[in-house]
């Protein structure tokens, strides 16, 4: 029992440390990503933490299996050199009761990474998108930025607003560009100039658009001199349409008991997904365990690269295969579980391979 605790202590700690530098990695990665969308006028400032805390699930499923694989070879390559494991070997420490030692804590992270995959990164994959539909499909003065120029990415509409009061949805001086067909298919300009302006709803469709006072409007193509210029008191232009999430997205964002209840390609190969992630962990742990053992010449990180390669071409492969399976280009079933019986036996034959081929020979 003190043997148990004085490893599980060493992998937990270990994994805590790789999960949490990986951890500020990713999530660093993504706060600059969606920092600069921010920055261009493509999210809120005040959705920023809320879709860093949505988005955290999603994060912690693929990174606490990797933390915990690179913690097994940080501790267990550590004892090895330090010939701990040695001592413990000498004292009556088979490899299986190394396995069975490890397969417990594995056992309780893969039920946290299962509850991770299966309830709370779905919820908020779908927290996430709601958020960021809503705020693109409702009031548009959250996305708009005083004194900056905003790109629209569909429309290619660019939009200045000098002044901007959020209480009363007014805005002052503001300057809109963008692309427009004319009779000979040519892409022209049009630019527009207003005092003022305030977005409002259509009654009929419920399409939004932005209402401009006292300005002009010049269309024509740049460079040239035949531009139509257009004076008037008030000018609507319809508001750019919030893009619709990817299926994957949208797919990611159901509760497991709804993909439990479909038989569509697609559903199938995210439920499989889901739970694939909860029974990678103890696979890969039984590889990290055949992987970690090394000696003073190797050092304790002898193995790491070609450890992480191999758990790279295994996440790798999960995800193409989930592609295939959504694509129907993989049947169903077997579908996920064929590949986890193949690192499985790749697990299996690096434990025990190395004796079988000594008793052969």
């Amino acid at each position: 029992m003190i043997l148990f605790r004085y490893l599980s202590r060493e992998i937990l700690l270990s994994m805590s440390a790789v999960t949490l530098i990986l951890m500020v990695i990713i999530m660093s990665s993504r706060f600059v990503k969606y920092l600069a969308e921010v920055a261009s006028g493509d999210l809120a400032p005040d959705m920023l933490m809320l879709i860093m805390l949505y988005r955290m699930p999603n994060f912690l499923e693929l990174i606490v299996p990797l933390g915990l694989f690179i913690g097994i070879l940080l501790s267990y390559g550590r004892l090895y050199v330090d010939s701990e494991m040695t001592v413990m070997s000498a004292c009556g420490m088979s490899e299986r009761r190394l396995i069975a030692y490890t397969m417990i804590p594995a056992t309780l992270v893969a039920l946290f990474v299962g509850y991770l995959s299966l309830v709370l990164s779905p919820a908020g994959i779908e927290a996430y998108s709601k958020l960021v539909q809503d705020a693109k499909a409702a009031d548009s003065l959250r996305l708009a930025v005083e004194g900056r120029f905003r790109v629209e990415r569909g429309s290619g509409r660019v939009t200045y607003i000098e002044s901007l009061d959020r209480e009363s949805g007014r805005m002052g001086n503001i300057f809109v560009a963008e692309p427009v067909p004319d009779s000979r298919d040519r892409s022209i300009l049009a630019l527009v100039r207003a005092d003022g302006g305030r977005i409002e709803i259509d009654e009929n469709t419920g399409q939004r658009y932005l209402a401009l006072d006292k300005g002009s409007r010049a269309v024509g193509e740049p460079g040239e001199m035949d531009f139509l210029m257009t004076g008037f008191e008030v000018l609507g232009q319809w508001l750019e349409t919030p893009a619709q999430v990817g299926y994957r997205q949208e797919v990611d964002s159901l509760h497991t008991l709804e993909l439990m209840k479909s038989d569509r390609p697609a559903d199938v190969a995210a439920l499989q997904w889901r739970v694939s992630l909860a029974l990678l962990v103890p696979i890969v742990a039984l590889i990290a365990v055949a992987l970690s053992k090394t000696d003073h010449r190797r050092g304790r990180y002898g193995k790491l690269f070609p450890a992480f390669f191999l758990y790279m071409i295994y996440l790798v492969a999960l995800n193409a295969l989930r592609e295939a399976v959504a694509n129907g280009q993989f049947p169903p079933m077997p579908g996920l579980w064929a590949l986890h019986g193949v690192f499985l036996l790749v697990g299996l034959m690096l434990i025990y391979g190395p004796d079988l081929w000594r008793r052969r020979n």
